[in-house]
């Protein structure tokens, strides 16, 4: 056999129900996006998958095409139950960058159309203030079905939230970069300067607000 082809239990599985099948019912996955870049919200979705309708093709939004993830979000939202949560650049600067992310989650679950029972959360931690039961799973979002859901709706909820913002402050290159500190965005900084939904909390805002020669 050749070496180069790989068995099939070496293959990468995608994320299934296994790990929701071990918690009390309903359960919901959690997810978030937005805590690298320089400008824009924080944003985490909460997802309760229906198990006798689970969208085909979930994973870790990260691996998946800008249309896929699109297409996956449509169903998810069809065949879901789905929280969204927000917190913004101001919460960003207040709290910081992980307190803000907990905030988000927390929202997330608020938002729920029905409370869960229990909460897989991406990530080594357990946000604060949880009502529910959790776990935090490192990798999740390559693991829990319902994890995957989430992290494909945050991160498609995200991209429209830097559309409709690079609408308002055109040439940052917020429609594709999402706020990341890529070269077109830096150089927009140079000519253009800072604006109110840049993060001024993060190291390269402040330096080029506070610290200039």
């Amino acid at each position: 056999m050749d070496a180069r082809i790989p068995k099939f239990d070496q293959m990468p599985s995608l994320p299934d129900l296994t790990l929701e099948r071990e918690c009390p019912q309903p359960v919901c996955g959690i997810d978030e996006v937005g805590r690298g870049p320089w400008a824009g919200p924080v944003v985490a979705a909460a997802v309760i998958l229906n198990p006798d309708d689970v969208p085909v093709g979930l994973n870790d939004s990260k691996k998946l095409s800008a249309g896929r993830r699109q297409m996956l979000a449509e169903v998810i939202r069809a065949t879901a139950l789905v929280g969204l949560g927000e917190a913004s650049v101001g919460e960003i600067e207040r709290l910081n960058i992980l307190q803000a992310s907990y905030l988000a989650m927390r929202r997330a679950v608020e938002a729920l159309p029905q409370r869960p029972a229990f909460c897989l959360i991406d990530g080594r931690h357990i946000p604060p203030g949880f009502s529910s039961s959790s776990k935090a799973i490192i990798g999740g979002d390559g693991r829990s079905a319902s994890i995957a859901a989430a992290s494909i709706i945050a991160k498609v909820h995200r991209d429209e939230v830097m559309v409709a913002l690079s609408q308002q402050y055109p040439g940052y290159g917020w429609e594709t970069n999402a706020g990341y500190g890529v070269p077109k965005h830096i150089e927009a900084l140079r000519l253009l300067g800072v604006t109110p939904h840049h993060r001024r909390t993060f190291k390269p805002i402040h330096k080029m607000l506070y610290e200039k020669n």
